[in-house]
């Protein structure tokens, strides 16, 4: 990642990649689910956020999350 990339994406002028994460972990002495949470929560944010329903529909994948996850613990 170039110096110019990573000031844009300070900046909020470019969003950070899924692949960088594991970098930005790195650097930030952070841990990589911690950072991951995160930019998957603003992944969600930036779909949802102008529909009226966003927080039902957060909540309805929230209940498939945790179905799925106990169907593959199966």
């Amino acid at each position: 990642m170039d110096t110019p990339m990573l000031s844009k994406i300070e900046r909020g002028e470019r969003r950070a990649k899924k692949e960088q994460i594991s970098i930005f972990a790195t650097i930030f002495s952070i841990k990589e689910d911690e950072l991951l949470s995160l930019w998957l929560a603003d992944q969600v944010y930036e779909i949802v956020k102008d529909e009226g329903v966003a927080l039902k529909a957060i909540q309805v994948a929230e209940e498939e999350v945790k179905y799925q996850s106990k169907r593959k613990s199966k």
